[in-house]
């Protein structure tokens, strides 16, 4: 799906896959990339649903041009939606059933909700921003309009929400390191958090970390991973070596793509004391920090221009060293004591579901057993029926045996008359 760069960014979705660096041996050999077969998730729970529509839509010749020629308040303002009518039919037939498929699946998903709350279809679809609830079988203006600012809105809320996801589960691990240890002995206790400690001080026994989107980043990245003179560094020529799709911009992906060299010198799955979890967190840090610094429209790309002005700042040539997450807390103790309410009381709902779940076990086993009584009282009954039953035609066999015996002799037949 190669889409316009306003539209790719607006709705994070990469036009190319997901861009790895150039891996490249020194000397004269070709250009190796690895390129994944499916594009990046946005995150959203209606991604396929997105990208499905886009797909549709890039078919149409001339939506396609509007779409080349729109900028992203064309496309954020709804304007590009009013195109929607000048597509061609059979376009349009297939937005209509990728609609009804979208709306189908919501209704399979809001299918638990119907069983405890008294509301329609209709009035539960409301909650989807992302598409027209009052119109279910055919994809208007409105609908692409709906999608558009919904995938915005939620694309700029999603890092935010990563982070807050990222912080609960450090908390978490925080959490369940004190339980673990209060569990312990005294001698055990201590023996423990020393051990801990030595990971914590190797996790940060570490290489030094260059800035993201700095000289020394760079040009890191432009001698190890491409194979370079460090002393032929050129920022346009990087440029276009890693914008591996060709579409003149770098996406959030072909910017994390090159933070590659730094996370290794902080993070190896392959030892104890470093956490994969918080290595992707560093990885959207870093992507954050250069977005901040070098994408002035903001609109979630780094064309070559912003690019380029970017390497003409102070800070660009700045030796400083990036402060990786373990430099400073990311909560307070205020704020882990109020996970660990939120715990316990998650805790104690919990137990009351499971009393309540155990007691409706019970109160089943019971009714359970009241059924069986039935079925057997019901089995004697109907064993003493069917051997009554049995009795009544042995009786009555036995006197239509019996029959013969008992009747009178009848007379002789042709004897004489006597006179």
């Amino acid at each position: 799906m190669n889409l316009k760069p306003g539209w790719l960014l607006l709705l994070s979705i990469s036009a190319g896959v997901w861009s790895v660096p150039i891996d490249r041996n020194a000397g004269n050999q070709e250009v190796k990339e690895e390129v994944p077969e499916e594009n990046g998730d946005t995150g959203l729970y209606y991604d396929r649903y997105l990208r499905e529509v886009i797909e549709v839509l890039e078919t149409d010749p001339h939506f396609r041009e509007k779409l080349q020629t729109a900028n992203t308040e064309d496309i954020k303002n709804g304007r590009l939606s009013k195109e929607l009518d000048l597509v061609s039919h059979h376009v349009r037939t297939r937005l209509d059933e990728l609609k009804r498929q979208e709306v189908s699946r919501l209704r399979m998903l809001l299918k638990a909700k119907l069983d405890t709350l008294q509301m329609d279809h209709a009035s539960l679809l409301k909650q989807f921003e992302h598409l027209d609830p009052h119109n279910q079988n055919t994809f208007e203006a409105k609908d692409l309009e709906l999608l558009i600012s919904t995938a915005t809105k939620d694309l700029e809320n999603y890092d935010a929400e990563r982070h807050e996801e990222f912080k609960r589960y450090e908390m978490l691990k925080e959490h369940e390191r004190r339980e673990y240890l209060k569990s312990l002995d005294q001698e055990k206790r201590e023996r423990e958090e020393k051990r801990m400690q030595e990971l914590k001080d190797k996790h940060r026994q570490h290489p030094k970390v260059n800035v993201p989107g700095s000289v020394a980043q760079l040009r890191e990245v432009w001698e190890e991973t491409d194979g370079l003179d460090p002393q032929e560094f050129n920022p346009k020529t990087f440029f276009k070596l890693h914008d591996t799709n060709e579409d003149d911009v770098l996406d959030e992906q072909e910017l994390e793509a090159l933070f590659t060299k730094e996370l290794e010198k902080v993070y190896d799955p392959k030892n104890e004391e470093d956490d994969m979890m918080e290595m992707e967190e560093e990885r959207l840090r870093m992507r954050e920090h250069v977005m901040k610094n070098v994408d002035t429209n903001k609109d979630r790309l780094v064309s070559l221009e912003e690019f380029l002005k970017s390497t003409e700042k102070r800070e660009f040539n700045n030796p400083r060293e990036w402060e990786t997450l373990d430099t400073k807390p990311l909560y307070t103790e205020e704020e882990l004591v109020r996970f660990e309410a939120e715990l316990r009381d998650k805790e104690e709902e919990l137990k009351r579901k499971a009393e309540n779940l155990r007691q409706e076990q019970e109160l089943l086993k019971e009714r359970g057993k009241a059924l069986e009584a039935q079925r057997r009282e019901y089995q004697q009954v109907t064993s003493i029926s069917s051997l009554l039953s049995l009795t009544e035609e042995k009786v009555a066999a036995e006197h239509v045996a019996d029959a013969p015996n008992n009747l009178p002799a009848e007379p002789p037949q042709n004897l004489p008359i006597h006179t």
